[in-house]
């Protein structure tokens, strides 16, 4: 009986937070020492976020009741997913991108397997899981790498560190490319992509339209960010991996949509 008060609140809860946000445009704010910072950019993102939860949020009320899912669970796990997405969007740092990317994620992986009556939803939560994990990984050693050959953690001090003339040591630029590997499969770039077909379709249906736009605006925003802030002087030597995944993303989206009959697993591709 509390599911239907907590749907409520929780979408009470995002328009306050939307209405909340919106005035922050216009100028530059940085808290936590520095870990995160708002400015126009993050609150665009933010609100297409928001949004794209209240949608999401008001699109399964009835596919819930039907489906005999409805849980409180399900809106809070939407609540917290939300939380990591604009901590994400708003990171200023390695360590506070990290926590957001995790937090999000932990909260897609039982949303995933929300429908846990059905073999599908469970095995797509379970490879969400398990490959999530191995991207989470990969971001993670990528960042102690950079972490190790830069000094620092904070996307400024990167920017400091690594602007100008200075000399970037390979072992940077090798962790640099286990961040993008990391930060690639939470966009499901090629070929980053094999996790997306099987949990789009074994996920609930308002689930896999929430995977296909929140996580999303939430994911290419922190891969500009990363890219452009801390590593922007460093354009030519990662330029050619975003190009080349970017294809490839492109060419097998568009050929392997063509067999396709299931419209979930259309949607992955």
């Amino acid at each position: 009986r509390a599911a239907g008060v907590v749907h409520y609140l929780a979408l009470t809860a995002l328009i306050i937070v939307g209405v909340a946000v919106w005035p922050m445009r216009g100028q530059e704010l940085i808290a936590f020492n520095g870990q995160f910072v708002s400015d126009d950019f993050t609150v665009f993102m933010k609100m297409l976020i928001i949004l794209g939860t209240i949608l999401s949020l008001v699109i399964s009320k009835s596919y819930l009741k039907r489906e005999n899912m409805k849980r409180f669970e399900y809106p809070v796990l939407m609540l917290f997913a939300t939380v990591g997405m604009m901590m994400m969007v708003s990171a200023n740092d390695l360590i506070a991108l990290y926590l957001g990317l995790e937090l999000q994620s932990l909260s897609l992986y039982v949303l995933a397997a929300f429908k846990r009556d059905t073999t599908r939803s469970s095995e797509a939560g379970l490879k969400y899981f398990v490959l999530g994990a191995l991207s989470s990984g990969m971001l993670l050693y990528g960042c102690s790498m950079i972490y190790g050959f830069a000094g620092t953690t904070s996307f400024d001090g990167l920017a400091s560190v690594l602007g100008g003339d200075a000399t970037v040591s390979v072992g940077l630029i090798v962790g640099i490319v286990f961040l993008i590997a990391g930060l690639a499969f939470k966009i499901s770039a090629v070929p980053f992509h094999m996790w997306t077909p099987d949990v789009y379709e074994g996920s609930p249906t308002p689930i896999t339209a929430f995977f296909a736009v929140a996580p999303k605006i939430a994911a290419i925003s922190l891969f500009i960010r990363v890219m452009m802030d801390p590593f922007g002087g460093l354009v030519e030597e990662w330029r050619q991996i975003i190009v080349f995944i970017s294809i490839l993303s492109m060419v097998l989206g568009a050929f392997a949509a063509i067999a396709q009959t299931n419209i979930k697993r259309l949607m992955a591709y």
